[in-house]
């Protein structure tokens, strides 16, 4: 967004998506310090979000006698039922923002009766503002409201609004893919130490590796499949190595997204 956030974010849960987005907000000028408010039961976490001017509270009922627009839940899914019930009195007429997967918009509105709920599905990248964040608004939503919730996650990286039966698979892509990454580095690692690189420059140099490809291909703007043959000779070393790698990660990242939203439906 081009200027801070006018109004005042709640957000109950300081943990590492909590903590991720008010830092980001705070760090990005997105929202204003004192307009980020944190509830969380941990004092370490409360010390270094208050250390940014981040205001913290050590239990949501202290929050939520605090004048909010936005209140962002960012508690895992089987917390997330008390921590309703918990607000709910005063959760009528706010901008509520769910960020826990698998639990569905109809679900939110029926514990947060007379709140604007609003899904969105951070991944941890959010933390170094790189991140990707879907958002999806429900039923009880006002006019603009998806479209605030999308500029305020914006600035800690890419956020696209959508239905909600997309935001679970955008969720699944962008919030395991760090997990996939961080395998793919550790294993790429382990197969150069197995193939004799000393463990610590074979770390380096895949860990540098991977930064520079990830530069190349976001400011060069080229799709996938043209930077892979950029880099794949005829007959060579890399197709070689594509031809024996590609058909086991394409379909393993296909069964990878079918486990994790067949465990998303059981979280819902």
């Amino acid at each position: 967004m081009a200027q801070a956030y006018a109004g005042t974010i709640g957000i109950i849960g300081g943990g590492s998506m909590g903590g991720a987005v008010a830092r980001g907000l705070v760090e990005s000028g997105a929202a204003e310090a004192p307009r980020v408010l944190v509830a969380d039961h941990h004092a370490e976490r409360r010390d270094e979000l208050a250390a940014l001017g981040i205001r913290t509270f050590c239990d949501e009922a202290a929050l939520m006698g605090e004048r909010l627009d936005v209140l962002v839940l960012a508690v895992k899914p089987q917390v997330l039922p008390a921590t309703m019930a918990s607000v709910a009195p005063r959760a009528a007429g706010l901008l509520v923002v769910s960020v826990a997967a698998g639990v569905t918009l109809a679900a939110l509105e029926a514990a947060l009766p007379g709140a604007r709920v609003v899904r969105a599905m951070p991944n941890l990248p959010v933390a170094v503002r790189s991140g990707a964040t879907a958002v999806a608004a429900g039923a009880t939503a006002a006019p603009g409201d998806a479209e605030l919730v999308r500029s305020l996650f914006s600035a800690l990286g890419v956020a696209e609004v959508m239905r909600e039966d997309q935001l679970d698979v955008a969720a699944v892509v962008a919030g395991c893919s760090p997990a996939f990454f961080a395998l793919f580095v550790d294993a790429l690692t382990r197969a150069g130490i197995r193939a004799g690189l000393p463990a610590a420059a074979c770390r380096r140099m895949v860990e540098a590796t991977m930064r520079g490809t990830a530069e190349q291909l976001v400011n060069g703007g080229a799709h996938p499949r043209e930077y892979l043959e950029g880099v794949t000779s005829p007959g060579g070393t890399t197709a070689a190595a594509l031809y024996a790698l590609e058909p086991a990660l394409v379909s393993g990242s296909y069964a990878a997204v079918d486990a994790a939203l067949e465990r998303t439906r059981e979280l819902g």
